[in-house]
């Protein structure tokens, strides 16, 4: 067999990384659920048309295919693709399963996704997302928008990463101010507005006249809005400057309002209203999230999401809902790049049971099996080779300790393989400091 070559937007992380992400994903999913948010898991496919209803996604939807199909076989296949987010999937579940479920519903779903994407440095085709939503049934509070940011900060911040800085808009205010300067079209507004980072501010004035059908002066206005950012509700005052009048810009303001303010009273500096951002997916319809990672702007956001109303409806029925998502493998893969996170060891191993001779495994085997009932994570070695050997080989896997079996009655004896220092001890009591029990993510 050939060498294989690797295909690019896949990420397969090493050991040791796996090991920081899974440490990611154990601080993740505790303050998830510190939140009062249950676990959940989604199929990975939908149904096409489910997943091409809403915004711009068509180009990056994965299509399930059988290879060859099977005349006798259930039909439908050709009509299901890989979902790209996690939130289209959860509105499907809420209709499917409306009758089973308690409202508000909190939900958290840490799965992989797919997007026909073009792999760069911190954006791949199949990569992990940490999504957290609460759905209501008819009417959404919006206080529950506020809260969103409250749980990302503290989830981040738990983390051994950067400080974040969460950027905040809300889609009322940009829908009612392009009404208010008398544009038609405000989601192809938005959409054009949403690129402004990418093609800066000249095409995106092009763009809102090709699309929306702006005038000069309208663009000029809505590029005079995008500008506006604040670290506090002082930007309300930058957009009422702008002289314009309409009721869901006005209710949008006050919503915006809350989400700073709040953010304020629970972390000072987590968030900053920042009215360029946009989201680009059409679903959304109130507050919308962005969060820039310190040192590592130039690569966008790596958590994002928003306020949906209509995503999830049956006949006049609706369930409105607002979510963010961390993008797990997007953070990890630009942190493991620039070499910014590490493990103490590459295995989970703490001790390594050497073996004295063949027959007596047996016995190295039942003192590993003494310290694993403890949660002391143990191995036995894989040979009765000399100690020093023995010895080495726990080096080269980073195994601080190794123990050695006592000879005809004589007391067991551990080794702490850095220091030096050896000391008789028990399987049954000795313990290891908390510091070398688990590899340290730092």
């Amino acid at each position: 067999m050939s060498k294989p070559t690797p295909i690019s937007g896949f990420p397969e992380w090493t050991p040791p990384q796996r090991m920081i992400e899974q440490f990611v994903l154990d601080r993740i999913r505790a303050t998830f659920e510190l939140y009062g948010f249950a676990p959940l898991e989604t199929r990975a496919v939908e149904p096409l048309d489910q997943l091409l209803r809403k915004g711009e996604t068509s180009k990056e939807v994965y299509v399930l295919r059988r290879l060859q199909a099977d005349a006798d076989g259930p039909a439908g296949d050709d009509a299901l693709g890989l979902h790209f987010d996690l939130t289209v999937p959860f509105a499907r579940y809420v209709l499917e399963n409306a009758g089973k479920l308690q409202f508000p519903f909190r939900r958290y779903q840490i799965q992989k996704v797919w997007r026909g994407e073009r792999p760069q440095e911190g954006r791949y085709r199949e990569f992990l997302q940490a999504d957290i939503d609460i759905v209501d049934r008819d009417t959404l509070p919006a206080h529950y928008e506020a809260e969103m940011p409250l749980v990302i900060g503290d989830a981040l911040r738990s983390l051994p990463i950067p400080p974040v800085t969460i950027q905040v808009n809300n889609r009322k205010i940009c829908e009612g101010f392009y009404r208010g300067v008398g544009l038609t079209d405000p989601e192809a507004a938005l959409r054009a507005v949403d690129k402004l980072d990418k093609i800066g501010p000249e095409k995106v004035a092009d763009l809102l006249a090709e699309t929306a059908g702006a005038s000069e002066a309208q663009a000029k206005a809505c590029l005079a809005l995008a500008e506006i950012s604040a670290p506090d509700a002082s930007f309300a005052d930058a957009v009422r400057a702008l002289g314009v009048r309409e009721p869901l810009l006005e209710e949008g303001i006050e919503e915006l309002v809350a989400v700073v303010e709040t953010a304020a009273a629970h972390s000072p500096g987590l968030c900053r209203a920042d009215l360029r951002i946009a989201r680009g997916l059409d679903y959304y319809t109130g507050t919308v999230y962005e969060t820039q990672l310190a040192g590592y702007e130039r690569f966008g956001s790596v958590c994002s999401g928003g306020r949906y109303d209509n995503l999830a409806s049956s006949g006049a029925t609706r369930f409105p809902g607002v979510g963010i998502s961390i993008g797990v493998t997007r953070l990890l893969g630009l942190l493991f790049g620039a070499g910014a996170l590490s493990v103490s060891r590459s295995v989970p191993t703490c001790v390594l049971v050497a073996v004295t001779s063949e027959e007596q495994r047996p016995a190295s085997n039942r003192i590993a099996d003494a310290l694993r009932s403890r949660g002391v994570p143990t191995e036995v070695s894989p040979s009765a080779a000399k100690f020093g050997k023995q010895i080495r080989y726990a080096e080269r896997r980073g195994i601080p300790y190794v123990w050695f079996p006592g000879a005809e009655g004589a007391a067991d004896e551990v080794k702490d393989i850095r220091s030096g220092e050896q000391m008789a001890a028990s399987p049954g009591e000795w313990t290891p400091p908390r510091a070398d029990l688990k590899p340290l993510v730092s």
